[in-house]
């Protein structure tokens, strides 16, 4: 392929006579004559102080632009947006998190598409970075590389982030005093990376290098690390190669990729989140995946991984023994992985595999498959008359496999965070949060705050908490989120009433609401949709436009 093929795009932002005043203005920038015969490589910075999962991002940046320059090509660096769950959850902010990755998306797409860029490296830090810069790059799809920013290190004590959440819910037990959780608060956060268990972020990183848009090994590297700056710059080199061979992201985001991803992610215990982002990111593709693909999968796929938030051990932890390679090298002999897909060193993933090492004798981590943490998937799609069109349980076994109470009903996270922490919920209880969908939030909030109340309460083995918003990727117990339709669109969980009876059946895969027909139609008849809680803005602008959580709550779906 000529160098012409190769700036498909940037030729026609800078070659001619006509294009002048362009050139002009990207020499104020530092464009050179020579500059201009070489392909464009945009590199999308999630850079930001507002969170430590990207307050190291700009670095990794001009890495990538480095090893995009010396492999032949111009780097332009440029920025999208980032938020913090970390620091917003449990509050009014968090209703912008899920938003955020459709801005993100949408960012890269304008930004891309506007300036001519030939190719595309993507540095995402926090969990909606990540997804939204795949499916900005995918919708685009020019040559592209995505890269993760890194885990962070475990905090003193062999603390993260949800020991500081689960703090609050042992204070409010009387466990620790004020002192306490300040001191869990001072180290738990030791520095620069995204949250250090399998929580959504190094969930979807994982993802993400199974389906094949990273490098081998990107997913599982400490954020501050010489791996993880040679990743950068090997991301520069891996994104020339791919428009040299025009390797582009639909050869890659095949449906074999995403059914690569949903193994390697139920194999690690990950987030629920990954069911709706990886049904987003193959929306990007036009790539047919629906939550029957998950248990369809989830019947084949055993949990192997002992880790956070279920388990015990963190990524750093992880990443030490050699990430999720051997895990997936595992996976490939044992036929549970497509080895003939494409990925982006153009290579299959099972010429990435081939000279991959097993994990170290003695480790402790990733379990054998005859001896699993859990035979099938801890992401269990139930349906039932409480959730027609699907929801989403995160159930590893340890907190069993089956919960029958009877429903305490709150609207919005607030009131049940309030209810829980003040002793109103007791044993017995199935706490329902609704009008927290992505349309009734909106934005389909994290219920990280009650989850963490409820474990620190002590009460993580005698409730269930469902919802219509979703989980953080730290959430565990017995707890049901996704449930669609939603509240906001008169779904069953509306009309539930405190006192009702409900079933949550894992083996069965069912939610049952123990209400009669004549019941329903008796409460449907007096219901009334809630007026919308944002009537402009961008809260508004996404009530109105974004699907329903089992489409993977996109916003571009015509």
């Amino acid at each position: 392929m000529t160098d012409d093929k190769m700036r498909k795009h940037s030729s026609k932002m800078v070659d001619g006579i006509e294009r002048a005043p362009g050139r002009a203005m990207l020499r104020a920038v530092g464009f050179t004559d020579e500059d201009f015969r070489k392909p464009q490589i945009g590199i999308a910075s999630t850079w930001a102080n507002v969170t430590p999962c990207n307050m190291h991002i700009n670095d990794l940046a001009l890495e990538a632009e480095k090893g995009a320059n010396e492999a032949g090509g111009k780097g332009v660096i440029f920025n999208t947006i980032t938020v913090s769950d970390g620091i917003s959850n449990g509050t009014e902010g968090m209703k912008y998190s899920l938003v955020s990755r459709e801005v993100i998306a949408d960012s890269i797409e304008t930004v891309a598409g506007c300036e001519g860029f030939d190719g595309l490296i993507a540095i995402g830090g926090c969990d909606k970075n990540m997804p939204g810069c795949v499916i900005g790059m995918a919708r685009l799809n020019r040559p592209s590389v995505f890269v993760y920013g890194g885990t962070i290190k475990p905090g003193a004590g062999h603390t993260d982030i949800i020991s500081v959440f689960e703090a609050v819910g042992k204070h409010a037990r009387g466990e620790l005093t004020p002192i306490e959780v300040k001191q869990i608060e001072e180290v738990a956060i030791p520095g620069p990376g995204s949250c250090g268990g399998m929580y959504t972020a190094n969930s979807m990183a994982s993802a993400i290098e199974a389906l094949g848009m990273s490098l081998p090994g990107s997913s599982a590297q400490d954020a501050i690390s010489e791996d993880k700056k040679i990743d950068c710059q090997r991301a520069g080199e891996a994104v020339m190669e791919l428009l040299r061979r025009d390797i582009k992201p639909t050869d890659i985001m095949t449906r074999k990729a995403f059914e690569n991803a949903i193994r390697v992610i139920i194999a690690l215990g990950g987030s629920t989140n990954a069911v709706l982002h990886l049904i987003a990111m193959a929306h990007a593709v036009d790539v047919e995946l629906s939550l029957d693909d998950f248990v369809r999968l989830g019947e084949i796929t055993p949990v192997v991984a002992d880790v956070r938030p279920s388990g015990k051990y963190m990524m750093s932890e992880l990443v030490a023994i050699g990430g999720i390679q051997p895990l997936m090298k595992r996976m490939l002999d044992a036929g549970m992985l497509h080895g003939d897909v494409l990925t982006v060193t153009g290579k299959t993933l099972a010429e990435n595999l081939a000279d991959v090492q097993d994990y170290p004798e003695g480790q402790e981590i990733i379990f054998d498959f005859d001896k699993p943490v859990k035979k099938d998937s801890h992401l269990v799609v139930l349906t039932g008359n409480l959730a027609p069109d699907g929801a989403v349980a995160k159930i590893t076994g340890k907190e069993g496999l089956r919960f029958e109470g009877k429903a305490r009903v709150y609207h919005g996270e607030e009131s049940a965070l309030r209810g829980i922490l003040d002793g109103e919920v007791v044993a017995g209880d199935v706490i329902v949060i609704r009008y927290e969908g992505p349309k009734g939030g909106p934005g389909m909030r994290e219920m990280l705050s009650p989850t963490s109340a409820v474990m620190g309460k002590g009460l993580g083995n005698d409730v269930a908490l469902i919802t219509d918003g979703r989980f953080s990727g730290g959430s565990h117990g017995f707890v049901v989120g996704h449930i669609s339709p939603e509240a906001q669109d008169g779904g069953p969980l509306a009309l539930v009433e405190n006192g009702d009876g409900i079933v949550i059946d894992a083996e069965k895969r069912e939610i049952i609401l123990q209400v009669g027909e004549a019941d329903m139609a008796r409460r449907r008849s007096t219901w009334q949709q809630p007026a919308p809680k944002y009537t402009r803005g961008v809260l508004a602008k996404y009530a109105a436009t974004v699907s329903s959580a089992s489409e993977g709550a996109v916003t571009d779906k015509i």
